[in-house]
């Protein structure tokens, strides 16, 4: 009775295994949603539009790139999280991803198991940058004006738990300084409210606000990379102005809802990384300030806990209190 018991649960497993493998040669059938959890404009958008634009092709069917944004990604990434695993529904995550469960008491899903890892797309360029009104020239001659002013400038923040509010926490903390966070839905809204001088300051993906530094709309006076980025060489690092502890990158990777067929985990994996080996992929996302990596999916599994686990650690110590 065991022996049969067994057979039958083998050949189940087999049915199983031979079915999500049809599935699989047959995928896609039709358009893939591609869920950006942060509205229209800002880096993340741009990077998954650009990709977005050459797998379509690759793979024979559109790449259908929809923003749902709110609560700092969670909106859109939960949606990730409850789609169907059948490789149609998809999402980018940023750095928020890692920072969010220390924010949020309760999270509507497991920022780990509820994801099934694909790859980790590109480390992006932050920087600092503040409205042409705003006096300062240098980051000394900002953190002077600052404590000249003592609760009176603002920084616009493109969502909680962001790379951005993270570096407003650290710069506040290392300076001592007091500046008020004006808090939005993503970096789209941030970035127009700064240029219309709502707000006066902003760390910034670097995306978002390039094409208004080259305007001379916005000033640029330092970036959070650990060295100065080669599309970028005038603009100083803050750590060589003295703000050591701030070196903070951004990130964009892709993720598919939990219990995702291996296979089609595999396929998308092959097309992203595909896709960012193409001269003009490169081009514009390095273009952007971007460092392309395209890891597997183990990697950037690897990536994710490890993450969770530093975040943590860099919230408790910046003081921020969970929602």
């Amino acid at each position: 009775m065991k022996s049969k018991y067994t057979g039958l649960l083998s050949i189940f497993a087999l049915a199983m295994f031979l079915a999500g493998a049809a599935a699989a040669q047959s995928y896609p059938s039709r358009p893939i949603r591609l869920i950006v959890p942060f509205p229209p404009g800002g880096g993340s958008d741009i990077v998954s539009r650009v990709l977005g634009q050459k797998i379509g092709p690759s793979i024979g069917q559109q790449i259908v790139v929809d923003n749902r944004t709110g609560a700092s990604g969670i909106i859109g990434t939960d949606i990730v999280a409850k789609a169907t695993p059948d490789g149609y529904t998809i999402g980018q995550i940023i750095s928020s991803h890692l920072v969010n469960p220390a924010l949020f008491k309760q999270l509507p899903y497991d920022s780990v198991k509820d994801f099934e890892p694909v790859t980790l797309i590109a480390f992006g360029l932050f920087a600092l940058v503040v409205h042409p009104s705003v006096p300062a020239k240098s980051l000394p001659e900002l953190i002077a004006l600052v404590k000249s002013q003592p609760g009176k400038m603002n920084a616009a923040v493109a969502s909680t738990g962001t790379i951005g509010h993270l570096a407003l926490e650290q710069l506040k903390s290392l300076y001592g300084v007091d500046v008020m966070p004006i808090l939005y839905k993503g970096a789209g809204p941030a970035v127009t409210d700064l240029l219309g001088g709502q707000v006066q300051m902003m760390f910034s993906s670097f995306p978002s606000v390039q094409p208004y530094i080259k305007a001379g709309r916005l000033r640029a006076l330092a970036v959070t990379s650990a060295k100065r980025s080669p599309i970028a060489p005038d603009i100083p690092t803050a750590a060589e102005l003295g703000a050591e502890g701030l070196v903070l990158n951004d990130w964009w990777g892709i993720v598919a809802p939990p219990r995702t067929d291996k296979a089609i985990v595999t396929r998308l994996h092959a097309e992203f990384v595909k896709a960012l080996a193409l001269p003009d992929v490169r081009e514009r996302i390095q273009g952007l300030g971007a460092e392309i990596v395209g890891n597997t999916p183990e990697e950037f599994g690897a990536f994710i806990r490890a993450g969770i686990v530093k975040w943590s650690k860099v919230v408790r110590d910046a003081g921020i209190k969970p929602e």
